[in-house]
């Protein structure tokens, strides 16, 4: 199999970049498209060349951390996939394929295809918790909580930070990411405690980071590879609506 291979090259955060094409040729089908840029990367280094830098972790589409767009797409064409879940079979033999990072102001580009998306680090970190007595561990059967409650509250916390919701939308809104943060902890019995101030501290910090507004057309949920509901974000904005009346009153 053999690809044309358009990536996004730039030497730092304050260079500018722009689309180097590679050839690639003996490539299996069942490759994902990071294995494939680990083939580049090793004839590019053989060559006496920068390799291309990218983002991974886990391989396995539970990080998050392979943050890429590929021909226009947030992780590419394939439905409820991450990057390094999209295979090779999933393009046509002697395509073009665009490869470039994240475009959002929270998420500057670090070089290449690496972005820093270290902004939703400090967004869990203004809320994302829920208070917890030291000591041993309490029984987990302790506090009975409601079959769907339960369900509803891990299809929340499904989300894994990838950052595909905010290169989607338009205005590089964080807001389905910040939803399922959220909700999944105000769903909970153990997350009450910090409920209002969750909501409100969170949001906030999402604004902190000068993510933009959601206008509610649905792309974010559309290339979310854990596909969160839209239906969060109207959990969040009940949220934040009732932290503000417990702070008024």
């Amino acid at each position: 199999m053999k690809l044309t291979l358009n990536i996004w090259r730039q030497q730092g955060p304050n260079d500018t970049g722009q689309i180097v094409s590679y050839p690639a040729k003996d490539l299996s089908p069942d490759m994902s498209i990071l294995e494939m840029l680990d083939k580049l990367n090793e004839e590019l280094i053989a060559a006496g060349e920068e390799p291309v830098v990218f983002d991974h972790d886990c391989r396995e589409g539970i990080c998050g951390s392979c943050s890429m767009v590929i021909n226009g797409v947030p992780h590419g064409p394939q439905k409820a996939s991450t990057t390094c879940q999209t295979f090779l079979r999933s393009f046509q033999d002697g395509e073009n394929i665009y490869l470039e990072p994240f475009r959002a102001t929270a998420f500057p580009v670090v070089r290449d295809l690496m972005v820093d998306r270290s902004a939703f680090d400090r967004i869990i970190q203004a809320g994302g918790y829920v208070s917890a007595n030291t000591g041993g561990a309490a029984d987990g059967n302790a506090l009975p909580i409601a079959q769907q409650t339960a369900e509803d509250a891990m299809d929340a916390a499904a989300c894994i930070g990838c950052g595909a919701c905010v290169a989607a939308c338009k205005n590089a809104s964080a807001m389905l990411f910040t939803a399922a943060k959220v909700s999944h902890l105000a769903t909970l019995p153990q997350g009450q405690v910090e409920r209002s101030e969750r909501a409100r501290n969170m949001v906030a910090q999402m604004d902190e980071e000068m993510f933009g507004s959601c206008t509610n057309q649905g792309a974010c949920s559309a290339v979310c590879p854990k596909e969160i509901s839209l239906d969060w974000i109207a959990k969040l904005n009940r949220e934040h609506i009732r932290s503000r009346v417990a702070v008024s009153t």
